[in-house]
C-alpha cells in the first residue's frame, strides 16, 4: 500500500523531470506559518534521510548522545540497492504518522536544528549526476496538493530562501559527505561487510560512539593523531565528525588522509 512519503517521493521525481529549472536568483511564491491552513501536514507520513550533520545538530538541541538519538529517534532500514546506512526519522504512531518533533500550536520543536530536508522544502535539488547528468545544479520547486504555501502572498529568490533557512553550514557538510558516499570504491561491484558498515555508520552518524573507540581504544597508539587534535576531539563535535570522514577514507577506501605510527606496521600495509 503506498503512504503519503511514497506519494511525495513519486511527487518529486515527476517535478525534477519536469518542473522548471531554477538558478539561484530565480523567484517563487511560498509561505509557511500557523495560520496556513495546511500547517503541520507536510510533516506526517513522510520519508525524512538524515544526514551526519542532521544527527549531529538534532541530538545536542535534545542534550542527548548520539546513540540514544539514533535509537529513540531513527529507523535503519536495509535494502538490496543501499550501499550504505542511511537513517531515516522515526515518525509518531498517531494516525497521521507525524513528526514526534511537530506541535500543533507552535510547529517545529526543534527548529533551529531541523534536518536538511526540512530546510529545503518546497525546493528540491539536483546536482550533477542526478536528472542531469552533464549539467549544472539546480533547484526546482515542489508543490503538493494538500499545500497552501504556494499561494501566499511572500516571494523570494532561492538564494535568498536558502540563505534565510540557514543552509551554507548543512550543504557544506552535506558535500563532505558525499565525497565519502560517491568514492569510487563503492562504485564497484561489492558491498561493505558487517563489520565495515558498523564501522561507516559509527564514524559518520553515532559520533559520542566513535569518540569514545578514539579516545579509548588503543587507537592513538597506533595512528599518528596531533595533540592539538587530540584535545578538540575531546569536545569539538565538528572536528571528530571531519576526523571520522578522514579515518574512513583511509580505513575503508585506503586514501593516505592517516598515518600510522609503526613503521613496521606501515610497511606491512604498504
Amino acid at each position: 500500500m503506498e503512504t503519503a512519503g511514497d506519494d511525495r517521493a513519486d511527487l518529486e521525481a515527476k517535478a525534477l523531470s519536469d518542473a522548471p529549472r531554477l538558478g539561484r536568483s530565480d523567484r517563487f511564491r511560498f509561505g509557511c506559518h500557523p495560520g496556513v491552513t495546511c500547517f503541520g501536514d507536510c510533516c506526517g507520513d513522510v520519508s525524512i534521510v538524515l544526514t551526519p550533520y542532521d544527527v549531529l545538530r538534532m541530538s545536542r538541541h535534545l542534550g542527548i548522545s548520539t546513540s540514544e538519538f539514533l535509537d529513540r529517534h531513527t529507523i535503519l532500514p536495509f535494502t538490496k540497492e543501499q550501499r550504505i546506512p542511511a537513517p531515516l526519522l522515526r515518525m509518531g504512531d498517531d494516525e497521521k504518522k507525524r513528526c514526534p518533533f511537530f506541535a500543533a500550536d507552535r510547529g517545529c520543536t526543534v527548529y533551529e536544528d531541523r534536518p536538511w530536508a526540512c530546510r529545503m522544502y518546497p525546493l528540491g535539488f539536483a546536482s550533477p549526476g542526478k536528472g542531469n547528468p552533464a549539467g549544472e545544479a539546480f533547484w526546482f520547486l515542489i508543490e503538493e496538493p494538500f499545500c497552501r504555501g504556494h499561494e501566499e502572498a511572500t516571494e523570494q529568490s532561492v538564494a535568498e530562501w536558502l540563505d534565510g533557512q540557514g543552509l551554507s553550514k548543512y550543504d557544506e557538510w552535506g558535500e563532505r559527505y558525499k565525497e565519502l558516499a560517491v568514492d569510487q570504491w563503492l562504485s564497484k561491484p561489492r558491498d561493505l561487510d558487517p563489520r565495515q558498515m558498523e564501522m561507516f555508520f559509527t564514524a559518520t552518524y553515532d559520533i559520542d560512539r566513535f569518540r569514545a573507540f578514539v579516545l579509548e581504544s588503543s587507537f592513538l597508539d597506533r595512528f599518528e593523531v596531533a595533540p592539538e587534535m587530540v584535545e578538540r576531539l575531546k569536545s569539538d563535535d565538528e572536528a571528530l565528525l571531519g576526523f571520522g570522514f578522514d579515518w574512513l577514507m583511509f580505513s575503508l577506501f585506503r586514501r593516505p588522509t592517516m598515518k600510522i605510527k609503526d613503521p613496521k606496521v606501515r610497511e606491512r600495509k604498504e
